[in-house]
């Protein structure tokens, strides 16, 4: 954790601070992965800085029978995608087998749309390399918890979780899900991530597939 001035000017200028975080770590032949769609333009200073890859990891959660909106787990993209199943609301959801399969062959399914929308092609491999994951704040911590359960089963080498600013409330689990975290504030109070931020505008997909395709390309 690094003292810092916040807000940050927007998630470009968190990134690039972050960034100079990161960089000092030295970690080998690292991979950045974005959660989509707020964390790309953070990850992607990142990237610029590291001379890494940068690839995205989408999170789909896996509703309830007849009540979508309650996630019983989730199917995390990637070369080998990840089903992260909570087992016990899932039995109390009359959840069954066949079920959980149609979820996840729909949710792959719209992962697989969603890369071809941003252009990013077929994920990174994963295995053996040291692993960064992006977002651009915590807030609850949902969608990171998700990203690195799944992350643990890919056998990386390390993986590390890099965000400008979260809660401290969520730092004792999340430590013990990955080998390191990065973070640049941890404000008390903590309010919205938003609130962080001078300038907190939606990604739209088009800035998404803009930096991936710079990023690709190594031009800025």
């Amino acid at each position: 954790m690094i003292d810092t001035e916040i807000p940050f000017a927007n998630r470009r200028d968190a990134g690039r601070r972050l960034a100079a975080a990161l960089a000092p770590l030295g970690l080998a032949d690292p991979i950045i992965l974005a959660l989509p769609r707020g964390g790309v333009p953070v990850a992607y200073e990142i990237a610029r800085r590291l001379h890494a890859p940068l690839d995205i990891l989408i999170a789909r959660k896996i509703g309830a029978p007849g009540h979508e909106e309650y996630g019983i787990g989730a199917i995390v993209d990637g070369a080998a995608p990840q089903l992260v199943l909570d087992e016990q609301a899932a039995r109390a959801s009359g959840a069954d087998t066949a079920y959980i399969e149609r979820e996840v062959a729909r949710q792959l399914a719209e992962i697989e749309r969603r890369r071809s929308a941003y252009h990013v092609g077929e994920p990174v491999p994963l295995a053996g390399r040291n692993l960064i994951l992006v977002d651009d704040g915590i807030a609850t911590g949902g969608t990171v918890r998700v990203a690195l359960k799944a992350l643990a089963s890919v056998g990386a080498r390390s993986v590390t979780l890099a965000v400008p600013v979260a809660p401290a409330s969520v730092f004792s689990e999340l430590r013990k899900m990955c080998d390191r975290i990065v973070v640049l504030a941890v404000p008390e109070p903590f309010f919205a991530v938003s609130a962080h931020y001078r300038d907190f505008g939606q990604t739209g997909d088009a800035e998404v597939r803009a930096l991936l395709e710079s990023a690709r390309s190594g031009v800025p």
